[in-house]
């Protein structure tokens, strides 16, 4: 009998892999998916290394970009690549547990800004969103487990 899977934000798990080099770590998380296959995400460590400049979901005219703080490059593109090549590595899971109010993973708690950094609303992360369009399961951050 083949195990569930579940998708969880790397950094929930242990890996040093935010922005700043630490971790949010929720040891209930691998307790409460003992059961399941746990699959580590992280689609900024890979292309920006650890630690790096900050991103922000900022909205540009009528579109929601990718934006690194303090050179102002949009990497909406890189990480939409990165993204979509993580789904087509693994195609079927059961859940996902994200990070909530990250710029990638919040799901509907990203804080989407303005050009000047004003906070708009609250959204998705890029993953977030990318994952409701690729897979039909439930999401979740860390808040609502």
């Amino acid at each position: 009998m083949k195990k569930k899977r579940v998708i969880v934000s790397a950094c929930l798990l242990g890996e040093n892999c935010r922005y700043d080099g630490k971790t949010k770590k929720q040891p209930f998380i691998q307790e409460r998916f003992s059961e399941y296959e746990i699959i580590p995400f992280c689609p900024e460590a890979p292309i920006f290394g650890t630690p790096r400049a900050r991103i922000d979901v900022v909205r540009v005219g009528q579109k929601v970009r990718i934006i690194q703080d303090k050179s102002g490059e949009d990497v909406t593109q890189r990480l939409q690549e990165e993204i979509e090549a993580f789904i087509q590595q693994h195609p079927h899971v059961d859940k996902i547990v994200l990070k909530s109010k990250s710029p990638s993973c919040g799901n509907g708690t990203t804080p989407i800004v303005n050009k000047e950094g004003k906070q708009l609303a609250l959204g998705d992360g890029i993953a977030a969103h990318l994952f409701k369009q690729h897979y039909d399961v439930m999401i979740e951050d860390e808040l609502a487990l």
